[in-house]
Formats: structure tokens, C-alpha cells, sequence
């Protein structure tokens, strides 16, 4: 089968672009399909060289980027994206059987696998807007995104899948949906492993100016509001006397974070750093990885974190939810925005070591039902039926 995906970005050190890598590697190698991956950076996946031959194989085709604010560069994103498709169908007189979007990427997508609700985060926006220039931008953009939203999403011709049961639900929610196949994400057991992670803890805990005495908090992801920060650094206040530390990964605006830290004196105890290749040296430095997250389709870090052994504290309204049971396989808050509730979580793990391995064995277990063989296969199940369907469509 002949595949066009459509992704800005690939790689293995963010949720959504690391389930794209995942799943095309998979495609090129288990089932030979001949994968057009149309990018505009491409990393971590294993690429045919431009002279091979034979079945199967991910060929890049990369798209310019557009300059300008985050509006502008999608906008030139959804044109560029679409002129490239045809320019590669021109010159090898073929098209693709079917054309797979890890979300709005494009208007013509026939197979798309939902892994945010921009109308979701958008209420969410509205709800804690501030003000500002920055914040007038990101109102603008997520309008955009919406609308995007509502012309594709409710599209019966296009095939649907969700990342969790909780996403699901919004699409049907939101655009009237009630066909959608919920496909999690996978994890790499092999990769993401207490081995695995175990030889590099010390000099991890080091990098990233934790002492052996620490209790390392760890949160992962962008837009940090909607992550959750503020309402971790307020539990992180109620817990000054624990030696605790706390990690924030992903990129966002920290001088507000920041200031919150001074504010409330700690800030020496926060370290913030940017995404990395290997995303494992932060779970090798954590203890406990805290997601109170406003709204998260799925939440792959969680995922990854118990695979390598960490409790994990989880919002109830993170998809990767659906499948946790609370005090058992993770600690799952009901009132993610619920400071007390977070701070007494996080207190009775850093004092309760046998609590931490009970979750933590659990954890391994739940892990072990998630695997990025199954994702690719139901995926490409979904994207065969999509392909026959068009097919019949076409015909008629």
C-alpha cells in the first residue's frame, strides 16, 4: 500500500511526532508499504536512501517552512504541505491509496489518528486568558485551529481514530462523531525499561543538579499552563519541608513560572530544561513524574515513565487515564487544579518508599499492554478499509 503522511514535524522527543515515527517505521518494515512522509524536519526514522529499489520504505519529501508567528506558519504549512503531495504525484504518475494526518495537517486527509481537541484547549485558553499580546495571538490561532476543526472533523468521508476513549468522547462531543476507533499510543519496553534507565541514573541526577538526598519531581510537555506547572509549584510550596526537587521539560514562556518560584520561595529547588534527543535521562534523574494536566489527550510521558518504573501522579483528564486504576498502577487525580490534592499525593510517595514500588510493579504491568506493533497494526487496519472505501467511492 502506498501511504502519504502529513506531519510538520518527526521525531522522538514529543509525544505526537514520536507516535508518527513509531508508526512508519512499522508500516515500511512489517508491511512494505511505501510510505511518502511529507515534513519539514524529519529525525529518528529510518529513511530510504533515494536510490533504493525494491518494496517498501519511508521516502522524505520536506516541506519549506513559512516564516512568521505560529498563524502564518500553519497557514503557509496547510498550502505547502498540499503543493508538495502534488508535485511528487506528477512526477511518479501515481497517488497515494491513502493519505494519513496525525490531526488537521491537512484538508484532505482520509485517514486521521486525533491526538489533541483544539476546541477543548481553547475553552481552556479562554478560561485562564491573562491578556497580552501573546495571548491575543494564541486566541487567534486556536480560533483558527478550530475551525479547521469543524470542516474536517465532520467530514464522514474521512476515517477517525482517537488516541484514548476520553478523546473519543470529545470528538463526538464536538463535531457530532460517534464512529471513532480509539487506537492508544504504544510504548518501547525495550528502550524505555528500569534496565535500561538504571545505568544512567547517577550521572543523570548529576547533569540536572539533583543530590543523592533529593526527591526528584519531574514534569514533561508544552504549554505549561495547561500542564499544570502552576498548580505543582503551589503543591511544591506545601511540601518545603520534604527535600524536594523539581524538573520542567518541554518548551514554554518560563519567566512567569519562574517568578511563581521566587514568589514562593524555592526557586533555587526548580530546574528548567529543554527537550533532548533521548527524553530517558530525565526519567533516570526523577523519582516521581507529576502530570496535574487541565486537558491531555493521551499524555505519552506517563506511559513512558511507568514503563521505566516511576509512580506516576496523573490528571483524570488525561486519555492514558482510561486504562489507570488510582493507588494501584499510578496515583490519578479527579480535581487536577486541586493544590491540597496534588501536595498530599506527592507527599505520600516521597515518604512511603513501599507505596512508590507497589505503584511502580503495577505500573510495569499496565505498561506492558500498550506496544507500538499493536498501534501500527490497528492503524494500518484502519487505513485499509479507508483505502478500499475510497476506492468503492470513486468508482460509483
Amino acid at each position: 500500500m502506498r501511504i502519504a503522511v502529513i506531519s510538520p514535524f518527526v521525531d522522538r522527543q514529543h509525544g505526537t511526532e514520536r507516535a508518527v515515527a513509531e508508526l512508519v517505521d512499522r508500516l515500511a518494515a512489517r508491511y512494505e508499504d511505501e510510505i511518502d512522509l511529507y515534513s519539514q524536519s524529519v529525525n529518528g526514522v529510518n529513511l530510504k536512501p533515494d536510490a533504493a529499489a525494491g518494496h517498501g520504505g519511508v521516502a522524505w519529501h520536506r516541506v519549506r517552512s513559512f516564516p512568521g508567528p505560529h498563524l502564518l506558519q500553519f497557514l503557509g504549512w496547510i498550502f505547502l504541505n498540499r503543493r508538495a503531495r502534488r508535485r511528487q504525484e506528477r512526477t511518479v504518475r501515481k497517488t497515494p491509496d491513502v493519505v494519513f494526518s496525525p490531526g488537521i495537517n491537512a484538508l484532505d486527509a482520509d485517514v486521521i489518528l486525533v491526538h489533541a481537541i483544539f476546541h477543548r484547549v481553547a475553552e481552556l485558553q479562554r478560561s485562564h486568558d491573562h491578556g497580552g499580546l501573546h495571548r491575543l495571538h494564541r486566541k487567534v490561532y486556536y480560533a483558527f485551529l478550530c475551525s479547521l476543526e469543524r470542516r474536517v472533523y465532520t467530514d464522514p468521508q474521512v476515517t477517525l481514530a482517537a488516541v484514548s476513549q476520553h478523546t473519543a468522547e470529545q470528538v463526538a462531543r464536538y463535531f457530532g462523531r460517534k464512529d471513532v476507533t480509539v487506537i492508544p499510543n504504544g510504548v518501547d519496553q525495550d528502550h524505555f525499561s528500569p534496565a535500561a534507565i538504571a545505568p544512567m541514573r547517577e550521572r543523570c541526577r548529576q547533569e540536572t543538579k539533583c543530590s543523592p538526598k533529593d526527591f526528584v519531581l519531574l514534569l514533561i510537555g508544552n504549554d505549561w499552563n495547561n500542564k499544570g506547572l502552576k498548580t505543582t509549584l503551589e503543591a511544591f510550596a506545601r511540601c518545603e519541608d520534604l527535600p524536594l526537587r523539581l524538573l520542567v521539560v518541554g518548551h514554554d514562556s518560563q519567566a512567569p513560572f519562574r517568578d511563581d518560584a521566587r514568589r514562593l520561595g524555592f526557586a533555587d529547588r526548580v530546574e528548567f530544561l529543554a527537550p533532548v534527543e533521548d527524553v530517558r535521562i530525565f526519567y533516570a534523574a526523577a523519582d516521581t513524574l507529576v502530570a496535574p494536566s487541565l486537558e491531555d489527550s493521551f499524555n505519552m510521558p506517563v506511559l513512558e515513565a511507568m514503563s521505566c518504573g516511576l509512580p506516576v501522579v496523573v490528571s483524570s483528564r488525561a486519555g492514558i487515564s482510561d486504562w489507570l486504576t488510582s493507588d494501584r498502577d499510578s496515583v490519578v487525580l479527579e480535581d487536577p487544579e486541586s493544590v491540597e490534592t496534588l501536595a498530599h499525593a506527592i507527599r505520600a510517595l516521597a515518604l512511603n518508599p513501599a507505596r512508590r514500588n507497589e505503584i511502580s510493579a503495577n505500573a510495569l504491568q499496565t505498561a506492558k499492554k500498550f506496544s507500538w506493533d499493536a498501534h501500527a497494526s490497528a492503524m494500518r487496519e484502519l487505513m485499509v478499509r479507508a483505502s478500499k472505501e475510497k476506492v468503492r467511492l470513486k468508482s460509483n
